[in-house]
């Protein structure tokens, strides 16, 4: 039966109602849903305050016989007003949801979807410079991250308070490929202890020397996305844009070094629910939290994270799997492509673009070609280029040094002499890098690797030669030099399994390092030798090409 009110107390569809609004506003504070249309967090939201509302709606109704107790009957439904219309938004809730979905999957759908993105056929030669060692990105996230939480360790005055983050975004500053990680509060009691502050500092890695920098602030990261209450990053932006559907957070510097974050907002371009791309961006300064908001094209030049990796990889799956419709990249699968199982960073024009290889759907053992895709303008270049899978080309890499128990990181493609080459960095068990390897794309069977960049570049060199592969006639990515002079110290050293001679010659500061096994006829020169050496310049040392 109906329970009554008495006198005094407040009655329940009040105390319902009063309920309903405090968990509705609990809810949105914590889970901080869009108010969007386009957002299944929102349907969610709606979905679950009508299940609160309907019970707490129900538990005044309840019939009791003896000692048992059972739900009220059907008869509430013909009785009661607010019933009927919490059942029937319930319903209409669900099948939009529903609804919506489906028409939005690439089911029905499979052509909008192959057309989100715009795919140009380039040419490698020509798009593809061949770069300098300074310009290459010798790192991946794993050993970026080890690089830092190295750094973070040797600082006592912040380690006690902060620890490193775990992103690891790479991005182009001033020209050279880094990757910048922020600090983070080391517990929630640290962060009571240190909010007035802020964040002073965060990690900058240059990816092709490895040299590891903490960056301190002159004023602290006080808008971060491990912040609490109103300067927690998620909730800042949510409440300045209560509409908008953030996919996708990125930490950056602007060309003065602050830092920002790069948010973007997902634009849904088919139904409800689907073809996810980007359409606007909204920096925020993590010192002061001022936002901006720009339109994809009209974000400044230094902002290299619009499109995630991930979403352009899934933008290309489309592209090349529903050619022919859905059923087709299911069932028979006539000219369907996809990525391969993995992606890389390659830093072009001060750019940043998304390396992944393209093979058939079938998943054989050889790429069909690869594609660049630049996560600032979502720029897609095809280039058709027969080879070796990823995968593959890290097989040949790890099996050269078998013996070292190294493991190769995800291949960049570079070029090397106007060859398609697959370039990676060989890590030992802790992570850390110990050689290089490059692998022809035609032929992973030609593998050469070398303790720097330079080294494996010649030895590749040469390896192409030995195997008659065309060459084109650009010059070296390093510059041959060479110099001669009286030897005033000589140290021996064994690398990975090899002796290299370090030598000191008199007037100059720079180490040459000569590997013996390439160059045996260093044994004869002594202390007061006079010696002439073709060489390379490498980030720390001079490596010795050979002896005159």
């Amino acid at each position: 039966m109906k329970l009554n009110n008495t006198k005094g107390k407040i009655p329940w569809k009040y105390l319902a109602g009063i309920v309903v609004i405090l968990v509705l506003a609990l809810y949105y504070y914590i889970a901080l849903p869009a108010i969007n249309i386009h957002s299944v967090g929102l349907w969610k939201f709606i979905f679950g305050v009508l299940v609160i509302a309907l019970i707490l709606l129900l538990m005044p109704y309840v019939e009791t016989t003896g000692d048992r107790k059972k739900p009220f009957t059907i008869h509430l439904f013909q009785k009661s007003r607010m019933f009927k219309i919490l059942v029937t938004s319930l319903v209409l809730v669900a099948a939009v949801y529903i609804i919506g979905s489906l028409l939005s999957s690439p089911v029905l759908n499979a052509r909008k979807y192959q057309q989100l993105m715009k795919v140009e056929k380039g040419e490698f030669s020509e798009d593809i410079a061949q770069i300098s060692y300074d310009q290459i990105p010798l790192l991946d996230s794993d050993s970026a991250a080890i690089l830092a939480s190295r750094k973070m360790g040797s600082l006592v005055d912040l380690a006690s308070q902060f620890e490193v983050s775990d992103l690891h975004n790479q991005i182009n500053y001033k020209g050279n490929p880094v990757r910048i990680t922020p600090l983070r509060y080391a517990s929630l009691i640290k962060w009571f202890t240190n909010y007035k502050n802020g964040i002073s500092a965060f990690i900058k890695i240059d990816m092709a020397s490895q040299k590891t920098e903490l960056i301190r602030l002159k004023e602290g990261m006080k808008y971060t996305l491990y912040d609490h209450f109103g300067r927690n990053l998620n909730r800042h932006l949510r409440f300045r844009y209560p509409t908008y559907i953030f996919n996708d957070i990125s930490f950056e510097l602007d060309e003065e070094g602050t830092p920002y974050w790069v948010c973007s907002v997902a634009k849904y371009n088919i139904g409800l629910f689907g073809g996810q791309t980007v359409g606007r961006v909204v920096l925020c300064n993590a010192i002061t939290g001022e936002c901006q908001d720009f339109k994809t094209e009209d974000a400044p030049s230094w902002v290299d994270r619009v499109y995630s990796a991930q979403l352009l990889v899934n933008l290309y799956d489309y592209y090349g799997t529903l050619k022919h419709g859905y059923f087709n990249s299911i069932l028979g699968q006539k000219d369907c492509l996809s990525t391969t199982n993995g992606y890389n960073y390659l830093a072009i024009n001060d750019d940043v673009w998304v390396y992944t290889g393209v093979t058939s759907i079938t998943a054989d053992q050889s790429n069909v070609g690869f594609v660049l895709m630049n996560q600032r303008t979502m720029e897609t270049k095809y280039y058709e280029i027969e080879g070796a899978i990823e995968d593959s080309a890290m097989g040949s890499a790890e099996g050269k040094v078998q013996n070292l128990g190294y493991v190769a990181t995800f291949p960049l493609l570079l070029n090397i002499d106007g060859q398609p080459t697959y370039f990676m960095s060989l890590k030992d068990a802790s992570g850390l890098v110990k050689k290089y390897a490059m692998v022809n794309v035609g032929n992973y069977q030609i593998v050469a690797t070398g303790d720097s960049m330079a080294e494996c570049e010649m030895n590749y060199t040469v390896l192409m030669k030995d195997n008659n592969i065309e060459t084109s006639t650009e010059e070296p990515s390093q510059t041959i030099l060479t110099t001669s002079g009286i030897i005033e110290k000589i140290a021996e050293s064994v690398v990975d399994g090899n002796s290299h001679y370090y030598l000191l010659l008199q007037g100059s500061q720079d180490i040459f390092d000569i590997n013996v096994a390439k160059n045996l006829s260093v044994i004869r020169y002594n202390v007061g030798d006079t010696i002439e050496l073709e060489y390379t310049q490498g980030t720390d040392r001079c490596i010795v090409v050979s002896i005159k």
